[in-house]
């Protein structure tokens, strides 16, 4: 069965025949998870306590060297969702709008819409839940704003007396930066969210016709708030901070941030390193909330068992940009090093290989031009990656010969070997440069580009490539 499986996949997607009316397209849980850097245990992270992704992660392919186009949520997201890229003047930050940067795309959802599916958002997908809202069957939903102790919440989510209390002295509203409290899963928002996308697919309606279902969790952003149990899965003496708790050597000063998201919370400096404690502290932030995410997601997986889904369902798992933990002395994303812009990518297709890891280079805007060859649907006319499904059915196909990733000033080429930035001024003046050796140095620790001048010029002059491909046709 599963050879006849792939050939029949084979002979779909090389157009020896389509799929009839008849044949029913398959499902897909398309779920993201913010700020979620590729360190799981299926990416060979022993100390997380990741089963649920794991679990999956042994159902597919799981991509190994897969990139962001930008490290930043919102305009990572609405990249990925037009399966367009970003350039200095279009999806630039965290409150990128579609119908403002590219009101005239096709969007994810609106090609599934369009193409007889069930476009449905729960959570946060897009930045903005009313951006370009007409682009799915219902309205985007997310949890309303929690009511706990008789007092309504904002986005921050903080449950505890602790933090309520700070946050009312505060003129932002925000507090510590991590919660640890005894409360149930769905207390917060993401127990919300994995509870609305469960009851979807255990229901009748999610047997009505095919479905592009987009779940949306917001943890492990910021503030690190998770249920006790989540925190108490760790011993916090495992903890340790990077070797490479300082700036890359040779290092130019614009590649180094002052992780400003970080410092709005009660008890950050205001400038400077963070004390040891602090630092441990967030550390074990962040592990308890990726493990708070995980159980919830497992919580999704389940239902999509149990609703009779799970073997015609394509399942996309994937992060919207890296985070710092501490790596070159930053905290938070809005950098051109590798651990702002790499993201964990799992793709399981029923029929295809299982519990293969792939190698080859992909980026997010890829994940669009994929799920419509996947889907044998005709792509819009604007989609500037392409389709990874060749490594899908063979996870040594041979990739990209390069990728690209822009932040601000700075706009990086990765190939197989080597990583490269360039910082632009606005008037085309170099801002500073940096080469990274992946094979000898994958921390990034040893800015190379004054001791290897002919590679550093090489990928410097593969850059205008990136800014070709980013151009939207007239």
């Amino acid at each position: 069965m599963r050879v006849f499986t792939l050939v029949f996949l084979a002979l779909v997607s090389s157009g020896a025949f389509a799929l009839s009316e008849e044949t029913k397209r398959p499902n897909i849980l398309f779920i993201s998870v913010d700020d979620l850097r590729p360190e799981l245990g299926c990416y060979g992270a022993p100390l997380v306590k990741s089963p649920h992704i794991d679990k999956l992660a042994a159902r597919g392919t799981l991509f190994t060297r897969a990139y962001c186009n930008i490290p930043v949520c919102g305009a990572s997201r609405a990249s990925l969702m037009t399966g367009i890229r970003p350039t200095r003047s279009r999806f630039v930050s965290y409150d990128t709008r579609l119908d403002r940067d590219t009101p005239e795309a096709v969007t994810l959802s609106q090609h599934f819409k369009e193409n007889g599916y069930q476009a449905l958002s729960y959570g946060k997908v897009q930045h903005f839940p009313d951006d370009r809202a007409e682009t799915w069957s219902e309205i985007p939903w997310r949890p309303d704003y929690p009511v706990y102790d008789g007092e309504q919440k904002d986005w921050r989510n903080y449950l505890s007396l602790e933090n309520r209390t700070i946050a009312s002295t505060q003129k932002d509203g925000r507090a510590l930066p991590w919660e640890k409290i005894d409360v149930p899963d769905e207390a917060y928002f993401d127990g919300g969210i994995a509870k609305k996308a469960a009851d979807f697919l255990t229901d009748s309606r999610s047997q009505e016709r095919p479905f592009f279902l987009a779940v949306g969790f917001f943890k492990p952003h910021l503030p690190f708030n998770a249920p006790s149990k989540y925190w108490d899965l760790y011993d916090p003496s495992q903890f340790s901070l990077p070797k490479n708790y300082h700036p890359p050597f040779e290092a130019p000063k614009i590649a180094i941030h002052n992780f400003g998201e970080l410092r709005q919370y009660y008890g950050v400096p205001r400038k400077g390193p963070l004390n040891e404690e602090m630092a441990l502290k967030l550390v074990h932030g962040y592990h308890a909330c990726v493990s708070y995410t995980d159980a919830l997601i497992g919580t999704v997986l389940d239902a999509l068992k149990k609703g009779g889904h799970d073997d015609n369902t394509i399942i996309v798992l994937w992060g919207d940009h890296g985070w710092n933990l501490g790596e070159h002395s930053l905290w938070c994303k809005h950098s051109n090093f590798r651990s702002s812009l790499r993201v964990p990518l799992l793709v399981i297709t029923p029929g295809m290989p299982e519990g293969k890891r792939c190698d080859a280079l992909v980026e997010l805007v890829d994940v669009f031009p994929s799920l419509v060859e996947l889907t044998n649907t005709k792509p819009p006319k604007t989609l500037q990656g392409d389709s990874f499904r060749a490594q899908l059915l063979d996870s040594e196909a041979p990739g990209k010969r390069e990728i690209f990733s822009q932040w601000k000033s700075g706009a990086t080429v990765k190939t197989n070997r080597h990583i490269f930035t360039q910082y632009l001024g606005r008037k085309g003046n170099i801002l500073g440069e940096m080469l990274y050796d992946h094979h000898e140095d994958i921390e990034e620790n040893t800015n190379l580009v004054e001791e290897q001048p002919e590679i550093a010029n090489e990928l410097r002059e593969r850059l205008p490539r990136g800014k070709q491909l980013a151009e939207m046709p007239e």
